[in-house]
């Protein structure tokens, strides 16, 4: 999607699964988290990240099972090296080129490792490592020198969205100032030394659930909405993930490092919640991930950054069953251990373009004035036909809902409550929607091949009530 974003014009192209396709597109990766009992074999992993087209994985280690695994397969791969060796690393040389040599060296380039990332998260480490990190990182770079790796292999280290002080709005944007110069600097003095650039973990699902009274639904989630005007540059955001990533870009340039690009190294929401995550959904985390996809494939930036495309890890390929904490942590995965699909979304230009489709809001009744965000209802939704299909796809998307899909028709017959209007966008909004709650709102089933997506107000036709599920 453009850097304009949805408004109606985009909104129509998406439901029917067109999309423009930039010879610069940004790239669509993976995290292949394992703090599970019950994954399935690296070796059925990475065919199944051949199966679905995904060529670029995040580890959060160097297991030797899994990067033998990943060799001569083609996929691209980011390791890392844990926090708890930071120090070690940090303090003797010969520590990082042992690491090196035992985790990098024996399986480049077999293995397609085309960075580290040194730590995650150390900022907000309980351990204390942050002072560890930039020495760690320049003897690892000083090891891959030695074994001539380090035009190949870059360096970096994911800080989460919290480094940042001020984040709205985005032009505001600043680094906590107890980090600036003890770490951020010289982490980006050695980023821009080594051309590597800032590994970034960004969840506008945090922000949403902390704030759903201040903002809407359909901006985190990259739907249809007004947009939100940002006071200090007028730019208008239309996603709460680009202004994210708009506000890290603010807080490099504030400290005069304009140039370091962006990978965001984690981002994701997760399909199931405990009752005080609001926004948690099946629902919700297909429109996200699949959203964010569209955009990514798109070629576009952000309104900050136009020009530079984004590049992104979804988090990530399975439910973590031994995950602590809250319920979401557990459920961030794209598919289930079983390999089965959590929710259906499209993950490469390929299927974009043949016409997998990913809910998008089109309403756009609630509108926020400038800086402001809207709330929208969470919880029910319903399922519509898109107007805009031609008239052959919605009759044999209605067809199939009333005839294989069982659907309850009966109310759309001649005579009965909700023949009229008697138009066929509003027969197959009844009949999709009937599915939709039969098959408990399940995630793919508002499709129907792109006549159809979801909508979080009651659908109103005439006199004609639309079921829920509840």
């Amino acid at each position: 999607m453009a850097s304009r974003a949805f408004d109606l014009l985009i909104s129509a192209i998406l439901l029917f699964s067109v999309i423009v396709v930039s010879d610069a597109a940004g790239s669509v990766g993976i995290n292949y988290g394992r703090i599970a009992n019950n994954l399935p074999s690296p070796e059925k992993v990475v065919e199944l990240l051949k199966s679905q087209g995904i060529n670029k994985v995040k580890l959060y280690d160097t297991d030797a099972t899994v990067l033998t695994a990943l060799a001569n397969s083609g996929i691209s791969v980011v390791v890392a090296l844990p926090n708890e060796l930071l120090a070690a690393t940090a303090a003797d040389q010969s520590t990082a080129d042992n690491w090196v040599q035992s985790n990098i060296a024996k399986f480049y380039p077999q293995t397609k490792i085309e960075a580290i990332a040194v730590g995650n998260e150390v900022f907000v480490d309980p351990k204390n490592t942050t002072n560890y990190l930039v020495p760690a990182m320049k003897n690892i770079h000083a090891s891959l020198v030695k074994s001539k790796l380090d035009s190949a292999i870059k360096i970096s280290s994911p800080i989460a969205f919290s480094a940042l002080q001020i984040s709205y709005p985005s032009s505001a944007g600043s680094f906590k100032q107890e980090l600036v110069e003890p770490v951020i600097k010289p982490m980006l003095d050695f980023l821009k030394q080594t051309g590597s650039y800032l590994m970034v973990n960004a969840y506008p699902f945090f922000a949403y659930s902390a704030n759903s009274d201040q903002i809407s639904l359909d901006y985190a989630l990259f739907k249809n909405n007004p947009g939100v005007v940002d006071s200090g540059n007028g730019l208008k955001y239309q996603s709460l993930f680009e202004a994210q990533i708009d506000a890290v870009f603010a807080a490099l340039s504030a400290i005069k490092y304009d140039d370091v690009k962006i990978v965001v190294t984690e981002t994701g929401w997760p399909s199931m919640g405990d009752e005080n995550e609001v926004g948690a959904g099946e629902d919700n985390a297909a429109s996200y991930n699949g959203n964010l996809v569209r955009k990514v494939l798109s070629g576009s930036g952000t309104p900050l950054r136009p020009q530079d495309p984004l590049n992104v890890y979804l988090f990530a390929l399975f439910n973590e069953n031994q995950k602590p904490g809250p319920t979401s942590e557990r459920n961030y995965g794209l598919f289930y251990p079983n390999e089965q699909k959590v929710y259906n979304i499209p993950l490469t230009v390929e299927e974009l373009k043949g016409g997998q489709s990913t809910p998008v809001n089109t309403n756009t009744s609630q509108a926020p004035v400038a800086g402001e965000v809207s709330k929208t209802q969470v919880g029910q939704t319903w399922c519509v036909a898109n107007g805009k299909a031609d008239e052959e796809k919605l009759q044999a998307a209605l067809d199939y809902a009333c005839g294989e899909g069982e659907a309850d028709c009966n109310a759309i017959q001649p005579g009965a409550t909700c023949y009229n209007p008697n138009t066929l966008e509003a027969h197959a909004s009844y009949a999709f929607n009937s599915y939709y709650q039969k098959k408990t709102r399940a995630a793919g089933t508002c499709e129907f091949g792109g006549a159809a997506y979801v909508v979080s107000q009651r659908p109103a036709y005439g006199n004609c009530e639309f079921p829920t599920g509840n």
